[in-house]
């Protein structure tokens, strides 16, 4: 075994095979990909790694199953199934762009499914092949992508998976907030494999007594995503970015299926070319676009806005009509409307201290857990649009509002 230190679990013990996928240069790549993109220019100490993450999942999975094993619930469970789960917790996140998820918003291929070629061929198929045997890409990809027949499955995707424990922790620590706190040791106590009450599969649920806890990690999203991931000044840089890829890309400058190989600064390096930029130029030396507008998405009811997200032409025209009605020049206006996510979703079985099983939705759980009737206030609080602007002008809500319509 060899002993990783890290600033989050201490000592993190990796087996010899997790230790070949590390030394593949695909995974070593990660070394140079900020876990949080941008969020750097707001919080300086902001600079951890999706390698660091990679590892505390793959931390968290083994202690997961170590004590899934201690407590008999592993019977019946493929002998090899542990160490493939293990595999998948290691290698989630392989397919990430430079930057972290910010170029998924322009339409390029969703970071699961460029993982599918890093995982199924070369050096990492080979490793995972030769170590558990023909086929073990595929079963890596189908726990990545939530489409294993596994009954630990929802280890790696689901409501409780161990990848959303290490990344808010990791990301409140390293940012210096007070949102991440989590206790992931009842969380992990507290997992069993269970039959669904719906289907009989056996799957991954959590006993009744780690409902707080599990309260306190949805929060702890909320929190994030509210304070962290989608501040105002974290969304402009991401805003610059996109528009700044999106660009060379549109011009032929870079290949879509080129920007998996690229690290943060390479892909910075690889888009400094004549012209110059003066987004690149902005974004490294922090000069971000102000906001010229921002209200909160509950202020926006029965304005469907969702396409800010996915029609990019669309979005495109919108920002050029707004530039020129506020003297701009094209791209120097642009606007921001994260991606709808679902924040605080929950869809897992429950063991109820009568030894019944009850299905935790987003509907809640009388008397127990009853996020659902808050969790649309809350994410709605959260997400904001915004347009943001090269220099500083004021723009009016029904200036903004009639041209996204």
């Amino acid at each position: 075994m060899t002993t990783i230190r890290d600033p989050l679990w201490n000592n993190i013990r990796v087996d010899p095979i997790a230790r070949q996928l590390i030394d593949a240069p695909a995974f070593q790549r990660l070394r140079y990909v900020r876990q949080l993109g941008l969020a750097h220019l707001v919080y300086p100490g902001a600079t951890h790694s999706r390698f660091e993450h990679a590892l505390g999942a793959y931390h968290l999975a083994k202690r997961t199953l170590h004590t899934l094993r201690e407590a008999g619930a592993l019977a019946g469970v493929s002998p090899d199934e542990p160490a493939i789960v293990a595999a998948a917790a290691l290698l989630h996140d392989l397919g990430h762009y430079p930057f972290s998820h910010a170029l998924e918003e322009i339409g390029v291929a969703h970071h699961e499914e460029v993982a599918r070629a890093l995982i199924s061929e070369g050096e990492v198929a080979s490793i995972l092949d030769t170590a558990y045997g023909e086929g073990t890409p595929a079963r890596v990809m189908a726990l990545i992508r939530g489409e294993s027949a596994s009954p630990l499955q929802g280890l790696i995707s689901g409501s409780l998976d161990l990848d959303k424990i290490d990344y808010l922790k990791r990301d409140a620590f390293m940012c210096g907030v007070p949102y991440g706190e989590i206790d992931e040791d009842r969380l992990i106590h507290a997992i069993v494999l269970l039959a669904d009450p719906t289907t009989g599969r056996r799957v991954t649920g959590v006993r009744a007594k780690a409902l707080s806890a599990l309260e306190s990690l949805l929060f702890a999203k909320y929190q994030m995503y509210r304070n962290v991931y989608w501040h105002h000044a974290v969304r402009s840089a991401t805003a610059m970015y996109k528009r700044l890829v999106e660009d060379a890309l549109r011009s032929g400058r870079l290949k879509a299926a080129a920007l998996v190989r690229y690290t943060d600064e390479g892909l910075l390096h690889a888009l400094d070319a004549p012209p110059a930029s003066p987004i690149l130029d902005g974004i490294r030396s922090r000069r971000l676009y102000k906001r010229a507008f921002e209200t909160p998405a509950a202020l926006l009811e029965g304005i469907d806005l969702e396409w800010l997200a996915t029609d990019r032409d669309r979005v495109r025209a919108a920002e050029e009509a707004l530039a020129k009605h506020a003297g701009l020049k094209a791209g120097e206006l642009l606007l921001d409307y994260p991606a709808k996510t679902q924040m605080l979703s929950l869809d897992l079985p429950v063991l109820m201290r009568d030894e019944s099983v009850v299905r935790l939705t987003a509907a809640g759980m009388a008397g127990a857990i009853d996020l659902p009737v808050l969790s649309e206030k809350l994410y709605h609080s959260a997400r904001w649009l915004r347009v943001f602007t090269a220099a500083r002008v004021t723009m009016e809500r029904e200036t903004v509002l009639a041209a996204l319509a």
